[in-house]
């Protein structure tokens, strides 16, 4: 190929978009499937759908063989959506208040004026509300994509009521103004709607989170670890009956906490938990009361924050109780990237060797996590989401061997909300030769997060709604996902995954998971990029 100079390779790509927009429609419309696997009553959509894996063993004499296997499932989708509540542990920070008032904004289809225009409200950021994924071709061959909120019944964000505790009395309207994260024409138009709204008294335990929180905290549920857990459960169940909801979603987005001590006869098992609350056991953080507070109202609880609540105990209480549990630590930003550029990486045979990354912050998240112990349960969680991705590739790395990975975080007030995130990436290429990536990235921190608490609560509670069994199996079978839900693994920085399941965190398996788990709902083979129409000579019947 000849040499192309850069605006020769723009024309070129200019002149080709409108291919590549035509070769790809959208449909926003409702579908049925046409199949005789698959049923629709007022009820549930169930589906037939055939799950193949490969199953790889070695014998004794070190032959390797290889099996696929497909198991017939059935797939059951309650259709009724339910009326769900989401209550937010931390709800006057700047997530729970820009969420608040992101839903408020987009309920009354608000529209604001900033130097650059006017702006409508949208819900940007959330892959449920303004992402797609295939469906499939249409007689042409194009690729038909959908919108993911309308692959399965799902809860609309405009519909869910919002609640929780904090440990700040301050009303909703003054925390988004104290937030700085929105516009301010906007905030204008919000405080109206939001300066009644006051969060529910909240559990404040100076050891576990940084010592500048003490300002805030006027807002506290006081007395033992005991009647701290039976005051929660209390907010959930009247926060549930005042609303009429039918179900309920917790979710903490509160400052992080310092990792607890795990400790024998406290933390191991659930009813040692239990007691330990009961003898008000000084190791029991303020985010294990309120996972065990849900857990015992039947509420599922997602962790958005990086510190150890789930330790085994609140693990085995939640199976005991069948109920789902997910974390740990919001993926938003760096971490996101930094999920997809090791990938990247890895995948195309190129070895990784130093990743560091530089974070300074101006926010409270960002002011709590300059006490040493709070910013190591950041740093853990950051770090280990290369891990998997390493792992799949022993060409590349011996036994042990590992990147240099380093994470720092500074609290830097005059950023604010704008967090900066600096990386860089050395790996080693063809026949020792270095390539160095370095990526600065600005982002409002609270705009990235804020989308990710609506995913995680749409796709837990569409989860509560989702059973499976064998093909012929009797109804009586029918069972759901485990309890820890790892199909939210793709907004979590840290998953959290059932005992002795791989953990997973690249992110476009994450997200290729989380869409073929729905498709399987619909009895549709899971997504491929084959492509063998297109592939083969023209006079091929294939894709006929």
């Amino acid at each position: 190929m000849g040499y192309c100079s850069d605006f020769a390779f723009v024309c070129i790509l200019q002149e080709s978009i409108p291919f590549l927009k035509m070769s790809h429609k959208f449909t926003d419309k409702q579908f049925t499937v046409a199949s005789d696997s698959v049923t629709y009553t007022d009820d549930f959509i169930t589906a037939d759908y055939g799950y193949q894996r490969t199953i790889v063993s070695e014998s004794e004499d070190g032959n390797v063989f290889v099996k696929p296997v497909t198991e017939n499932l059935t797939f059951q989708t309650a259709r009724k959506v339910p009326k769900t509540g989401c209550m937010l542990v931390g709800w006057g920070g700047n997530n729970g208040s820009t969420l608040t008032a992101a839903q408020v904004a987009n309920q009354n289809n608000m529209t604001w004026e900033t130097k650059e225009g006017m702006h409508k409200s949208d819900y940007f950021g959330s892959v449920t509300q303004a992402a797609t994924c295939g469906l499939g071709v249409n007689a042409m061959g194009d690729s038909i994509n959908i919108p993911i909120k309308n692959m399965l019944p799902m809860v609309d964000p405009n519909d869910m009521v919002i609640g929780g505790w904090d440990i700040s009395s301050m009303n909703l309207g003054d925390a988004m103004k104290r937030s700085q994260v929105l516009d301010v024409d906007l905030q204008r138009q919000l405080y109206p709607h939001l300066k009644d709204l006051k969060p529910l008294p909240s559990i404040y335990a100076p050891d576990f989170i940084a010592a500048n929180q003490e300002s805030r905290a006027d807002n506290l549920i006081e007395g033992t670890k005991q009647q701290q857990l039976d005051q929660l459960r209390r907010d959930i169940r009247e926060f549930k009956a005042a609303n009429g909801l039918d179900t309920v979603v917790v979710l903490w987005t509160a400052n992080t906490e310092r990792f607890s001590s795990v400790e024998a006869g406290v933390h191991d098992t659930a009813d040692n938990l239990l007691e330990a609350i009961k003898r008000n056991e000084a190791e029991i953080a303020p985010s294990a009361l309120f996972a065990v507070a849900s857990i015992l109202e039947g509420t599922c609880y997602i962790n958005g924050s990086p510190q150890n609540t789930f330790v085994p105990g609140i693990v085995e209480l939640a199976e005991k109780e069948n109920v789902f549990i997910g974390g740990d630590d919001f993926k938003s930003g760096q971490t996101k990237m930094k999920s997809v550029i090791v990938d990247f990486l890895v995948t195309a045979g190129i070895k990784p060797v130093s990743i560091v990354s530089y974070n300074h912050l101006g926010n409270n998240d960002g002011k709590n996590l300059s006490s040493p112990q709070q910013f190591r349960s950041k740093e853990i969680s950051k770090s280990n989401v290369v891990d998997d991705m390493v792992a799949s590739n022993p060409l590349l790395y011996e036994e042990g061997e590992h990147p240099d990975h380093v994470v720092v975080i500074k609290y830097v007030p005059t950023v604010g909300d704008s967090k900066r995130a600096m990386d860089e990436y050395t790996s080693k290429i063809f026949m020792n030769g270095t390539n160095t990536i370095a990526m600065h990235n600005t982002c409002e921190d609270s705009l990235l997060a804020t989308p990710l608490i609506i995913d995680l609560v749409v796709i837990a509670e569409l989860s509560q709604r989702i059973k499976m069994k064998k093909t012929g199996e009797p109804d009586s079978a029918y069972h759901g996902f485990h309890s820890v839900l790892s199909l939210l693994s793709y907004w979590i920085k840290a998953p959290l995954v059932p005992a002795g399941a791989p953990i997973v965190n690249a992110l476009f398996p994450q997200r290729n998971a989380l869409c073929n788990v729905m498709r399987a709902c619909l009895g549709l083979p899971a997504e491929s990029y084959m492509s063998l129409e297109h592939r083969m000579p023209a006079s091929s019947s294939i894709g006929k």
